[in-house]
C-alpha cells in the first residue's frame, strides 16, 4: 500500500495548543477523529483517501489521533499505525475500547476483555504503548463496576497503556467517570446544539484537572449549513439509519436533533452570522471553553481537514456571539435534547 509522507511540507498553519488535562500531553486543540477518515459514512474504507487525511492533519500540526477498533472494523487503526510509522513527529494514538463486544451490554464487559481488546489495538496499531486507552460509550451500568477501571491501573503498570478515559453519551456518565482517580480524559459530545456539558459537567472537569476531548462537534454535519430538506444519505450512513436509535445512541446523529429542526436552527445562524463558514464557527465555538483541550472533528476528505484547522485561526467570539448562539438554541434546540443527555 503507497503511503504518503510529506514530513519535509512546510506548515502553513499557525495550530495552537492545549494540555489535554492531568496527562500532561500539549495537544493540538484541533485534532482528528477518524470515525470516517477512510472514506464517508456508508462507504468502503480507502486506505489511500486515509493516508492523505492524516498526513495533510500532521503536516497542519494536528498531533492527537482519536480512533477506535470498531472504525472500518480496524482499517482506521491500521492507518493510523502507519502513520505512527513513517512521520518523526510525535504523534498522541488514541483509541478506544467496547464496541466491539456484541451483544453490547454491561454484562459483556470483564477485565479479560478489556485486556484483550488492547492486546488486539496494539498490535493493529503497530505499537507498543497506547498513549490513551477510552472506553467507548459503554453502558451506563459499567461505570459503576470498579473492577472494570481497575484492570487498566494494571495493564498502565505493564506499560501497554500510558493513560486511560471514556468516551460518554451522557453528563451523568462523565461524572461518575471522573470519580475514579485513573479516568485522565473524557470524551463527550458538545456543539452548538448540545450545550449541556457546558455548565456542571465542565465545572467539575476543571476542578478534577481533567482532559476534555469534544467529539460530534458539528453535530454529523448538520452544522456544516451544507445540508437541506432535499439531502438524501446512502444506506448504510448513520444519518439515514439511526435518526431514532435504530442502530446506537441516536445522540450520535445530528446531536439526537430532529433533522428538521436542525435545519430552521442552522438557517438562522447563518443569517447571524453570514460572513463565516458554518463549519468553522461551529469548531470555532467550541474552542471558546476553557475546559476543553482538543475538538476532533472527522474528515472524510483533505479539503475538510484544512478547513477545521482554519478554524483555529478565526478570531475569537465576542460575548455577543456567544449570546446569540445561545438564543438559538434556547428558541429551537434546548427543549428536545438538554435534557435526554
Amino acid at each position: 500500500m503507497k503511503t504518503i509522507q510529506s514530513n519535509n511540507q512546510k506548515k502553513l498553519h499557525s495550530m495552537q495548543y492545549r494540555t489535554l488535562g492531568k496527562t500532561g500531553y500539549k495537544v493540538s486543540e484541533i485534532s482528528l477523529g477518524t470515525w470516517q477518515v477512510g472514506g464517508k459514512w456508508g462507504q468502503p474504507f480507502s486506505h489511500d483517501n486515509a493516508d492523505q487525511i492524516l498526513n495533510t492533519a500532521v503536516d497542519t500540526g494536528t498531533n492527537f489521533i482519536d480512533t477506535a477498533d470498531v472504525y472500518g472494523d480496524r482499517e482506521s487503526e491500521k492507518a493510523v499505525g502507519r502513520l505512527v510509522k513513517n512521520r518523526t513527529e510525535k504523534i498522541y494514538v488514541a483509541t478506544k475500547c467496547g464496541r466491539r463486544l456484541n451483544p453490547h451490554v454491561s454484562e459483556a464487559y470483564t477485565p479479560k476483555a478489556m485486556r484483550q481488546f488492547v492486546e488486539e489495538s496494539l498490535q493493529n496499531i503497530g505499537i507498543e504503548q497506547l498513549d490513551l486507552i477510552q472506553l467507548h460509550c459503554p453502558p451506563t451500568e459499567v461505570y459503576y463496576r470498579p473492577e472494570i477501571f481497575e484492570v487498566f491501573d494494571r495493564m498502565i503498570e505493564e506499560g501497554k497503556i500510558a493513560k486511560l478515559g471514556v468516551s460518554v453519551e451522557k453528563v451523568e456518565e462523565a461524572l461518575k467517570a471522573i470519580e475514579y482517580p485513573n479516568v485522565d480524559t473524557v470524551q463527550i459530545i458538545f456543539n452548538m446544539f448540545r450545550q449541556r456539558p457546558a455548565e456542571l459537567f465542565f465545572e467539575q472537569a476543571k476542578k478534577k484537572n481533567i482532559g476534555v476531548i469534544v467529539r460530534v462537534p458539528l453535530a454529523s454535519g448538520l452544522l456544516t449549513g451544507k445540508f437541506s430538506a432535499d439531502t438524501s444519505f446512502e444506506s448504510g450512513d448513520h444519518r439515514k439509519d439511526n435518526r431514532e436509535g435504530e442502530l446506537f445512541d441516536k445522540g450520535e446523529t445530528f446531536s439526537g436533533v430532529p433533522y428538521d429542526t436542525g435545519l430552521k436552527a442552522v438557517e438562522k445562524l447563518k443569517t447571524a452570522f453570514p460572513d463565516v463558514s458554518p463549519a468553522q464557527l461551529a469548531l470555532k465555538w467550541v474552542l471558546m471553553f476553557d475546559a476543553v483541550s482538543c475538538v476532533i472533528p472527522g474528515a472524510s476528505k483533505v479539503d475538510q481537514v484544512l478547513s477545521n484547522v482554519e478554524a483555529g485561526e478565526m478570531n475569537d467570539l465576542s460575548q455577543k456571539d456567544m449570546a446569540t448562539v445561545k438564543e438559538i438554541y434556547d428558541e429551537f434546540i434546548k427543549e428536545t435534547v438538554h435534557h435526554l443527555w
